[in-house]
């Protein structure tokens, strides 16, 4: 997998004031790219709205392999992907379609469409590595802590690559800020 100057990672694996047990990056605290080296976040850069739209962070070069030769141990690893050899991609997110356990229980005279999920199906764009590139349609892959997902049969294309994701994964931090 190529490593470049410039790297994404999700946008949910930083965070600028983070509150305790919070592993993932923020400033001054190093991670490490997975596979690739340590790295500590020097500071952001925002657009005229206050949002945060890039992360400066400074990798450490003995670190290459994500392991410090000094043996300091981080806690957080996120994935990323090459800026300029990631490809864009359709990534199709399904959620569940009803919004009720029992979509059939409504109020007199309505049916069950009332409970169908409006948020049941979100298309993104998403980044991946140059090696789908070579992905045949019904390829499955898993994309790091997203869930499972397989190359759309249909709707895909060379130009276009369209992913569906078939399982989602747990995400334990989700659940504790949701609280």
């Amino acid at each position: 997998m190529p490593f470049s100057r410039e790297v994404y990672i999700e946008r949910e694996d930083f965070m600028e004031d983070p509150p305790s047990k919070y592993f993932r990056m923020s400033p001054e605290r190093e991670v490490r790219l997975m596979n690739a080296c340590l790295a500590t976040c020097t500071g952001v850069v925002k657009d005229d709205d206050g949002n945060i739209v890039e992360v400066r962070a400074e990798y450490d070069p003995d670190s290459i392999g994500g392991v410090a030769p000094d043996g300091r141990r981080v806690k957080g690893t996120l994935h990323w992907v090459s800026a300029p050899h990631a490809i864009p991609v359709e990534a199709r997110l399904y959620n569940h379609l009803f919004s009720e356990a029992y979509p059939e229980e409504t109020p007199e005279g309505q049916d069950f469409t009332v409970n169908i999920n409006p948020e049941s199906l979100t298309t993104v764009t998403a980044y991946v590595e140059p090696a789908l590139e070579d992905a045949h349609p019904g390829d499955r892959f898993q994309f790091m802590r997203k869930g499972y997902f397989v190359l759309d049969p249909v709707d895909s294309s060379p130009e276009k690559m369209v992913f569906n994701r078939t399982v989602a994964l747990r995400d334990s931090w989700k659940k504790k800020i949701t609280k």
